[in-house]
């Protein structure tokens, strides 16, 4: 998506940290990345389980073991950024803090009414998940705004005063405050959150009118409980994890990564910790947008498998698809409607419990089925020797030989082939009659046709389809199934990146300092009121520069602005790019006209007689990042004949194992190329090209699998 841009110069003083180390650290599910790159692009990475009762610990000792093979001190690291699954983690687990609710008598029960709306029209049984607030820790204030945030009633602050016993009462950790219309003036907010702070300074306090400044009282509450419900135990392991980085002498800037793409400093972190909800798929995203910029490819599906999910994106016009909205938990079959929802700016894609770790079982009708209950790292799968039971998706791999063990994390893990067989052995094979090989193929192409659907689903969902797409396959699992995958899909050609295996940390280090502000304020283009629009859009540029400036000195910044727009009386609206300019009364035909494009470009027609509105103002300051220029030259490519050794793997073609070669991608150079079926290994993934595609090497040092001619799905 393009959009108008200024570039924002301002003087600030500030220590430029050019040391000659960055460092990026991916906490998942079941494992934890750390990359470090030098001044020169050269990266040394490492993959270690992650920790499940401290997740710190695993980050300090990649940190640790990464410096250590790359020779650095702690001075030479001029920024580390961080990414995590831990506010995901906590809502679907409901690990979270206890937590309360003030809100406008007679609305506690908007969080349980939701939109009154049924996701799925022919099941009587349908459920939502449960409001992350019960319904008794939800206290009504008396007080109200109208929709301009004029005062109707004042805030009655002895009713704020006796939710303190039920506070105490209940252990209650963390309040949201969420007032209607407070969007519009905060006021009542703000006291209630100083009364609450000079009577208990130890709760958390998350006010709606900050965390979600938007219209529509649902999802402003959702989020504001949602932060709340996550903010103890994110500014704790945050807080402590910098402490430790300072004790250990890393003086630099410790940046968040967020859903939206952008990075974020440590402190707005701790205050706004729902913006890291989908943080580490963000920075696999972002790695995919940098590929598809690099390689020249304008349509692409980003696919990101690690040990606890699977992560598909589409990328049109080397950007992936934004939104300011997504769902938490959805509890029924990962249909929309289903979740809890958060207001935030998120990179769209579709998550489902499909990893490394997702375990296989055989359900009443005797099917296979996969996920999405995960192992994680603790015990892990069988085949990690850490007393797991169960099968896997990588017990499958293990099985099927498409895991070189010698290289699985590094060496850091000895994987053990006969557990991996034995799990599959006692729970599928046993219950169906299968063959060990079969039962291992059954679980694979189980998880791969979920993942399809998945993928199938969300093309559809934004009206677009799968078909002359290229993908783009990264995370720990995903260059082990991308061209299965791929066959599915009907994809000619898969894009495996170098350090594919800790690919989102890796676009970590690609990703902006950026940080995105919200207003609502509605405006009717037929009287747009453009001091109005001017003064809120500069309290948005200062806001978000005072964020960027935290992390970055660079002196030019860059600025876009939308509106989300509709015709008067519809239900939704559309993003709207808007010019960086001082807007006057000339503006409200322009901002027509920008609407009307972009409405034409989704519907195919515009409607006359209907006045617009514009509902919400969005703008973004980001700091500038490395030019990516496309790669275009051709190699000539050349056979590669002898490979490093050969491995036993099941050919489902053949109905049997064949000895299938093995190649070290550090051995091979640009212009190799190879047929498969064959296996190219590094230390934190392997590549499994099926018998259906030519691998080559380019000019970057990609792995570039492109269909055969006549083979299956052409």
């Amino acid at each position: 998506m393009c959009h108008a841009q200024r570039s924002i110069r301002i003087d600030y003083l500030m220590a430029d940290h050019t040391q000659s180390v960055r460092l990026a650290v991916d906490i998942g599910g079941t494992f934890t990345d750390v990359v470090l790159e030098s001044a020169d692009g050269a990266r040394v990475t490492t993959k270690l389980l992650t920790t499940q009762s401290y997740p710190g610990e695993a980050v300090l000792a990649g940190v640790d073991e990464v410096m250590r093979r790359a020779g650095a001190e702690p001075e030479d690291v001029g920024l580390i950024i961080h990414g995590t699954t831990l506010a995901t983690n906590a809502m679907i687990e409901r690990s979270g803090a206890t937590t309360a609710l003030l809100t406008t008598r007679g609305h506690r029960d908007a969080l349980e009414m939701a939109h009154e709306d049924r996701f799925e029209q022919y099941d009587i049984n349908i459920d939502r998940p449960r409001p992350l607030v019960p319904r008794y820790l939800r206290l009504p204030i008396d007080e109200r705004m109208d929709r301009n945030g004029k005062v109707l009633r004042p805030l009655d602050e002895q009713m704020v005063l006796a939710t303190l016993p039920i506070l105490d009462e209940h252990e209650v950790e963390s309040v949201a405050i969420g007032y209607l219309h407070a969007f519009v003036n905060a006021e009542h907010e703000q006291r209630t959150a100083e009364l609450l702070r000079a009577a208990r300074p130890d709760l958390s306090l998350t006010l709606a009118s900050e965390v979600c400044p938007e219209i529509r009282e649902f999802e402003r509450l959702s989020t504001a409980c949602a932060n709340a419900y996550i903010q103890p135990l994110m500014t704790r392991y945050l807080q402590r994890l910098g402490a430790e980085l300072t004790e250990l002498d890393y003086a630099c800037p410790f940046l968040l990564m967020t859903s939206g793409g952008g990075l974020t400093t440590l402190e707005t972190a701790t205050r706004f910790p729902i913006r890291l909800v989908e943080s580490g798929p963000a920075g696999g995203a972002i790695l995919a947008q940098h590929v598809a910029r690099e390689t020249g490819l304008e349509r692409l599906l980003s696919f990101d498998m690690g040990g606890t999910t699977a992560k598909l994106c589409l990328i049109d016009a080397y950007e992936p698809l934004m939104s300011r909205s997504f769902e938490v938990d959805r509890v029924y079959r990962f249909k929309k409607g289903s979740g809890l929802p958060v207001r935030i700016p998120v990179i769209e894609m579709v998550e489902i419990g499909a990893g490394g770790g997702s375990i296989a079982s055989v359900d009443k009708l005797e099917r296979i089925q996969v996920g999405p209950e995960s192992a994680g790292s603790e015990p892990g799968p069988a085949a990690y020797g850490r007393g797991g039971q169960r099968p896997t998706v990588t017990d499958a791999d293990v099985h099927l030989g498409r895991i070189h063990a010698a290289k699985f994390a590094g060496g850091a893990l000895q994987l053990d082939a006969e557990a991996s067989a034995k799990a599959i052995e006692n729970t599928i094979c046993k219950a169906l009659h299968l063959d060990p090989d079969v039962g291992a193929f059954g679980i694979s192409e189980v998880v791969d046709e979920n993942m399809a659907a998945a993928a199938r689903t969300h093309a559809a969902e934004f009206g677009m389809d799968l078909g002359q797409r290229d993908m783009i396959a990264f995370g720990g699992a995903a260059p082990l199934h991308a061209a299965r995958l791929g066959e599915k899909l009907g994809v000619r050609r898969i894009i495996v990146p170098t350090e594919a295996g800790v690919g989102s940390a890796v676009g970590f280090l690609l990703a902006p300092i950026a940080y995105e502000v919200v207003r609502s304020r509605r405006q009717r283009l037929s009287s747009l009121q453009p001091d109005l629009v001017n003064s809120l859009m500069r309290d948005m540029v200062n806001e978000a520069v005072a964020v960027v400036r935290q992390g970055s000195s660079a002196p030019d910044l860059a600025e876009t602005r939308q509106a989300y727009m509709r015709y008067v009386g519809q239900g939704h609206e559309i993003a709207v790019n808007l010019p960086v300019e001082e807007y006057d009364d000339s503006h409200a035909g322009i901002f027509k006209q920008a609407f009307e494009a972009a409405y034409t470009k989704l519907y195919g027609r515009t409607i006359d007689g209907i006045e617009i509105e514009a509902l919400s103002w969005t703008l973004t300051i980001s700091a500038p990042t490395r030019k990516v220029i496309a790669e275009t030259a051709e190699q000539k490519g050349k056979a590669v004949e002898n490979a490093t050794q050969t491995q036993s793997c099941f050919d489902p073609l053949a109905a049997e194992r064949v000895d299938v070669p093995v190649y070290f991608r550090d051995q091979l150079s640009p212009g190799d190329r190879l047929d498969g079926p064959a296996l190219i290994t590094e230390d934190q993934t392997t590549t499994f090209v099926t018998s259906g595609f030519v691998a080559e090497i380019d000019a970057r040092g990609y792995i570039v699998l492109t269909r055969k001619r006549g083979s299956e799905h052409e």
